[in-house]
């Protein structure tokens, strides 16, 4: 047959390029802002706009969905047309993908700071923007396997396998813990309810940075890093064995999220058996990656795109070999809710994602404006700032979570607890927190050296918007003829493949969350938990939208130490009316489990009006645009009627005077505020947060704990 000539479309690669970068330099500046607040507390600056639990959510959206998101996505349209040598399918899809993408990471700019959110972590848009991501993330598919379809290559290059399952398994991620109830426009409730809500969450959560922040990366590592050595993959056979044992094991470990919690233990153990089983096919991608750069050590001393890959590529065995030791039982009742987990996480996100982001780009720009690196020295010294960022980063957070872990355990010779006073651990790691910051300055400086030196090699090319090629047509009814091996046959099958890919990652989800909704003993009732009043649904929602629960979890674990400090552990029956569950993932403050009775309202309202007048040395941000806010209590039906959509069991009607009860309730507590000398306003959003707090964990009888 003859050769066709055609084009490859790289200024779709350009766009989503650039707005990487840009999103870096964001994503990463507001997690520098936000890792100094932990120990400059008044940098929060005392505007809800720039408090550490806005910017929180912020900075990891930017980071996985506009930074990664983006090189993902101009990763996937480079590689993908050259591997099966076509031009994407439609040019107005890609266009519309990009804009989509770009439209959709900008709204969720706007509305997180504007404390807009579910609080679900990395999940955290409303439910319009949930559709917006729906809409461009299928129109990314369409125009992924139409170009796939219409190839010009016989099979599928096992990049495109990562692409494909990448693809199928975020769609289903998306849409199930998506699910929620529209109260307004901004605002919705999830469809799970405590226990139930937790687990759709990590396994969505557990699998967001599985299948976006890992097996997509795979694939660019399987492209990018064979073109940078000029190296064949080391092994074929390794790659399948990689790729769907991966696929099939990764799905399973979401509950490791959520040990020694109310979720049932035989989830529990699901999650922690699957996670160790998922070293073995992390490791195999692994050195795949690693192996293909036999007989091309030499070349790593003098080309910086191969340093950013091998450190990526064994950033990625490290963080793969830490996550499975992290879901055994003895160390995540010493890593869990502690800056360990912090440490694990930039290990992959900076070493993994970040350092593989940026030798990509040091390999692409070159080649996309037909020219040489501006300078390979700049290239090189970013490459050592931001190794050495990663270790400034890292270790200090490993150091911190163990000394927490200890803090918080330990007793004295006469049975009581050493530091009763949750502040006197904040107080002791300050330091670590200071060494990390410095740390993200080192990395964020490396990023910005990139910028220059990516600009300056611009300057000196010219880019290249339709790159031309040609290459023989796909003979389809000639191949029918020849037979091969199984995965042969199904890698000429994309549409075959996909379905196969979506049966094998809907294996686990189906058998870890339907038996928790179907069967009733895994998630048993107490008589005594009563639905939330009107004023402390409204005080949940305040919760929500400032982001309390990046920093305080509601769940207290089996633990001596825990039940001493907090009270009694915590029991999946009192969180059957928690739409969506609150149980956190981080303590830089105390848990607020049974928070209710604990301090008195005047307590509260000082402590959020300024936490440092009640805890001299606290590092949490005040918020004192409580006291000015007026409590929107136009919303209060609507939500009622949501709640009780969702099976909380408020009485028919009770929307139409739930107002009348919610301004008795804040007039109570304005009355004793008023006694205590506070010029407390009964229809301030303060009074509503106050009834929250006051009530968690009062709906059970619980053990008398120490003190905070």
């Amino acid at each position: 047959m003859q050769a066709e000539k055609f084009s490859y479309d790289n200024q779709i690669v350009k766009q989503f390029m650039i707005a990487a970068l840009v999103f870096a330099a964001v994503g990463m500046l507001v997690g520098l802002i936000i890792a100094i607040q932990l120990y400059l507390p008044d940098l929060n600056l005392g505007i809800p706009y720039t408090s550490f639990g806005r910017l929180r959510p912020l900075h990891t959206n930017a980071v996985i969905f506009a930074f990664v998101g983006n090189i993902i996505f101009a990763g996937v349209y480079y590689s993908l047309q050259r591997v099966v040598k076509a031009r994407m399918w439609n040019d107005k899809l890609s266009q519309f993908h990009f804009w989509g993408w770009q439209f959709i990471i900008l709204s969720a700019a706007v509305t997180l700071l504007l404390g807009i959110t579910t609080s679900k972590e990395y999940a955290e848009l409303e439910w319009p923007i949930d559709i917006m991501i729906a809409i461009v993330w299928l129109a990314f598919g369409a125009n992924m396997f139409g170009t796939i379809i219409k190839r010009r290559e016989k099979h599928m290059y096992v990049a495109v396998w990562f692409y494909i399952a990448t693809f199928v398994t975020i769609t289903v991620l998306h849409v199930v813990n998506s699910l929620e109830l529209p109260v307004s426009l901004f605002k919705s409730y999830s469809l799970y309810a405590g226990v139930q809500d937790a687990l759709v969450q990590w396994w969505y959560g557990h699998n967001a940075v599985a299948f976006f922040l890992t097996t997509p990366y795979l694939g660019l590592m399987y492209y990018f890093l064979p073109k940078a050595a000029n190296r064949p993959v080391y092994s074929y056979r390794l790659s399948i064995l990689h790729f769907w044992a991966l696929i099939f094991l990764y799905i399973w470990a979401g509950p490791h999220h959520l040990l020694y919690s109310a979720l049932p233990d035989w989830a529990q153990s699901l999650g922690t058996v699957f996670s160790i089983m998922l070293i073995a096919p992390s490791w195999g991608g692994m050195l795949n990656g690693l192996l293909t750069l036999r007989g091309a050590w030499d070349r790593v001393r003098d080309n910086p795109v191969l340093k950013f890959m091998v450190v990526a590529v064994t950033a990625y065995g490290m963080a793969t070999f830490e996550g499975p030791m992290l879901s055994l039982k003895s160390v995540n009742a010493i890593s869990h809710f502690t800056d360990w987990t912090i440490a694990h996480v930039h290990v992959g996100a900076l070493g993994w994602n970040g350092m593989l982001s940026f030798g990509i780009l040091y390999w692409l720009v070159p080649k996309m404006w037909g020219t040489e690196l501006y300078s390979k020295k700049s290239a090189n010294f970013h490459f050592w700032i931001s190794t050495l960022g990663i270790v400034f980063y890292a270790v200090p957070m490993y150091w911190s979570g163990v000394a927490q872990a200890l803090m918080w355990k330990q007793f004295t010779q006469l049975g009581v607890l050493q530091y009763p006073n949750f502040l006197e651990t904040t107080l002791q790691i300050i330091p670590m927190y200071i060494i990390r910051s410095f740390g993200g300055l080192l990395y964020f400086s490396g990023l910005l050296l990139m910028f220059h030196n990516l600009l300056m090699t611009a300057k000196n090319g010219k880019f290249i918007k339709d790159e031309e090629t040609e290459a023989v047509p796909y003979d389809r009814e000639a191949d029918k003829l020849q037979r091969g091996l199984i995965h042969r046959w199904l890698e000429k099958r994309p549409v075959k493949f996909a379905l196969l890919s979506a049966v094998v990652i809907l294996i686990g989800g189906l058998v870890e969350i339907v038996p928790t909704f179907l069967i009733k003993s895994n998630i048993p009732t107490i008589a005594a938990v009563k639905p939330y009043s009107p004023l402390e649904l409204q005080g949940r929602d305040i919760y929500i939208r400032e982001g309390c629960v990046s920093c305080h979890s509601q769940l207290i674990r089996p633990f001596r130490s825990e039940t001493e400090r907090y009270g009694e552990y915590s029991k999946a029956g009192e969180y059957v009316y928690d739409h969506p569950f609150l149980w956190g993932s981080k303590r830089t403050g105390p848990d607020l489990m049974r928070e209710g009775g604990k301090y008195s309202n005047l307590w509260h309202y000082l402590h959020l009006e300024d936490p440092r007048q009640m805890s001299p040395g606290s590092i949490m941000p005040r918020y004192a645009w409580l006291l000015e806010n007026q409590l929107d209590t136009t919303t209060t039906a609507s939500k009622i009627k949501a709640m009780r959509t969702l099976g909380v069991p408020y009485e028919n009607g009770y929307e139409n005077f739930a107002n009348r009860d919610l301004s008795k309730q804040a007039a109570l507590i304005t009355e004793d505020l008023r006694k205590s000398g506070a010029p407390a306003e009964a229809d301030k959003e303060i009074i509503a947060l106050i009834a929250y707090l006051q009530r968690l964990g009062t709906d059970i009888k619980v053990n008398k704990a120490g003190g905070k």
